[in-house]
């Protein structure tokens, strides 16, 4: 029972798929319930038997290496169906794939889209507004002064 930190998975999962596979790819799967996090307050760790599991059974990830091992390197993965359904986001789709709306995901990820999007909005309103206030401080207080 190894347990692997976020980077260490990260490392591991691109080597085992031989593609790139970001940290945040690994938090993806931890955030959405793919694989189980073991431990808190900053020491995430997840087994790697379980993101193993995941990878074997992912349709991207494991389709893809099948289809190489058949084909060659010649095969463009982008042009194929798998990028198209799972990793390719539709402008008339709320920006999802179809996966994401065939699986039922697309209302959660639109949903935390939107919450992120307003606390940017509301943090850019706060310093937009203070900086304004100490622009005006500013201007009263060199007023006084001459």
């Amino acid at each position: 029972m190894e347990l692997l930190s976020i980077k260490e998975a990260s490392k591991w999962a691109t080597e085992h798929l031989g593609k790139e596979v970001s940290t945040s790819n690994i938090s993806y799967l931890i955030q959405y319930g793919r694989i189980k996090k073991i431990g808190e307050n900053g020491s995430t760790q997840i087994l790697k038997e379980e993101l193993a599991t995941y990878y074997e059974k992912s349709f991207t990830g494991r389709r893809e290496l099948d289809w190489k091992d058949k084909l060659g390197d010649d095969l463009n993965w982008v042009l194929s169906f798998d990028y198209y359904n799972y990793q390719r986001y539709h402008e008339s789709l709320n920006n999802v794939t179809p996966a994401d709306v065939y699986n039922g995901r697309a209302n959660q990820i639109i949903k935390r889209r939107l919450k992120i999007k307003q606390k940017t909005l509301n943090e850019r309103k706060n310093s937009y507004f203070k900086n304004k206030l100490l622009d005006e401080n500013k201007k009263s207080l060199s007023f006084v002064l001459e």
